[in-house]
């Protein structure tokens, strides 16, 4: 496919039919601060994360939460109250009830006054939700991982180029500036060549057990809660946020802190990640006669054709360490305190002719800044595909417990179809990718 400029499909979707790509108040001739130049916001999701992102939009003045929607109904009419109250405050009435409560997200992501989504369901609904979205000509902001497989993400990320859509990954370390300073200061040389990266990862999740099979509450859809996965017996855990912990929905640890971390050092470590790697993994452990089954042991060594490898440990502390041929330096997520072997590497000005990477205004204000420019995000879509499938290559190896060789021109092992039929899930009638 041919790239153009964001602006080229702008122009070109204009003249063609104006309402398919460009957003409502790039068409509107009202004043910045009316209705229609507020950017319409629907939540798919409004559990744990997704209230979070809720809560962020709701304080935000450039949007409209238009719809909420989710799977309990509970969730979701929560939800809908919240936002109601929130702009009933700023109402000369003191009254408002516009916000729609919606169950199945496909009615959502329907509706004309939504420009934007923002995905915050479990992991197997991440890529599902993304493309549908950016085909109804909507942007999206999509938690991490966005996919539940490597070939999901790479769906994800052709519809985003297909159909001219902003895409924000939820990989929220990448708009900390002392994450960003410390990918700048390995990529600009800082600590000379990059020669070994490692990744900290401990599992700290408590094992929940065997849980027994439960009535499915009356107010939770659990047929869609499920969706595209394997039918399985509702149990309260199943769909709490420790759903991150059965392979069904998720990846462990390895998809869900291990995507902040991972992300930050595949961003530090880019001019070196060429050529096809080999994978190999060892000391494997996974949770045992539990609802879990992802792993909690592990050391994964990545080797690129650059000669760098990137080491994944359980047993080292939550962060990053770069080491290159004249010095090291670490970066802890979550805050990103970063140390290094001198400590006038941390004071280093980045020059001008030197490389810098993208500088976000806060992960929300990025996203909703792209959508009124249609620029860059901080986090774009190729690049959130890199890290979920670094993070789906870890769970692979470990889950075939041998040594592979992986081609990221062809994103296929190298002469291994078992595991190159592991690249992609059937899903539960009737859904499907595309």
């Amino acid at each position: 496919m041919t790239r153009l400029s964001r602006r080229t499909l702008i122009q070109a979707a204009a003249f063609a039919s104006p309402y398919l790509l460009t957003p409502r108040w790039l068409l509107a001739a009202e004043p910045k601060s009316a209705p229609s130049n507020r950017i319409g916001i629907g939540i798919i999701g409004v559990g744990g994360r997704g209230g979070y992102h809720h809560k962020a939009m709701l304080d935000h003045p450039g949007v409209q939460v238009v719809a909420v929607c989710d799977a309990n109904l509970s969730k979701r009419e929560a939800a809908r109250e919240r936002t109601n109250e929130k702009y009933a405050e700023a109402d000369k009435s003191g009254q408002y009830k516009g916000c729609a409560s919606i169950q199945d997200f496909r009615e959502l992501i329907a509706r004309a006054d939504v420009d934007a989504v923002i995905i915050a369901t479990p992991d197997h609904w991440h890529a599902l939700g993304a493309i549908m979205a950016m085909k109804a000509g909507k942007d999206v902001y999509c938690e991490k991982p966005i996919s539940l497989t490597v070939a999901e993400g790479r769906e994800v990320v052709s519809a985003a180029q297909r159909f001219g859509r902003i895409f924000q990954t939820g990989s929220q370390e990448r708009s900390n500036p002392k994450g960003r300073y410390a990918c700048e200061l390995v990529r600009n040389g800082r600590i000379g060549q990059l020669k070994t990266i490692y990744i900290g990862l401990p599992v700290n999740a408590k094992d929940c057990g065997l849980q027994p099979e439960q009535p499915i509450p009356p107010d939770l859809d659990y047929n869609l809660w499920l969706g595209p996965a394997p039918y399985a017996p509702y149990t309260k855990v199943r769909v709490s946020g420790n759903f991150r912990y059965i392979y069904d929905y998720s990846g462990g640890e390895m998809t869900d802190r291990g995507a902040h971390v991972a992300d930050i050092a595949l961003w530090g470590a880019e001019p070196w990640l060429k050529g096809p790697v080999t994978i190999e993994p060892k000391n494997a452990a996974f949770y045992t006669n539990s609802l879990y089954n992802t792993a909690i042991r592990y050391h994964i060594t990545f080797t690129y054709a650059s000669g760098l490898q990137v080491i994944v440990q359980d047993d080292r502390a939550r962060g990053i360490r770069f080491e290159g041929d004249k010095g090291w330096l670490e970066v802890a997520i979550h805050g990103c305190a970063t140390t290094a072997s001198d400590p006038a590497i941390l004071t280093s000005t980045i020059a001008p002719s030197e490389v810098h990477l993208h500088e976000s205004p806060g992960h929300h204000d990025d996203f909703l800044q792209a959508i009124r420019t249609r620029g860059d995000v901080v986090a774009p879509p190729e690049q959130g595909h890199r890290t979920a499938t670094f993070c789906h290559l870890c769970n692979l190896s470990l889950i075939l417990g041998r040594k592979l060789t992986w081609d990221p021109q062809t994103e296929q092992f190298v002469h291994d179809p078992a595991a190159n039929r592991m690249l992609y899930r059937p899903m539960r009638v009737p859904w499907r990718l595309v």
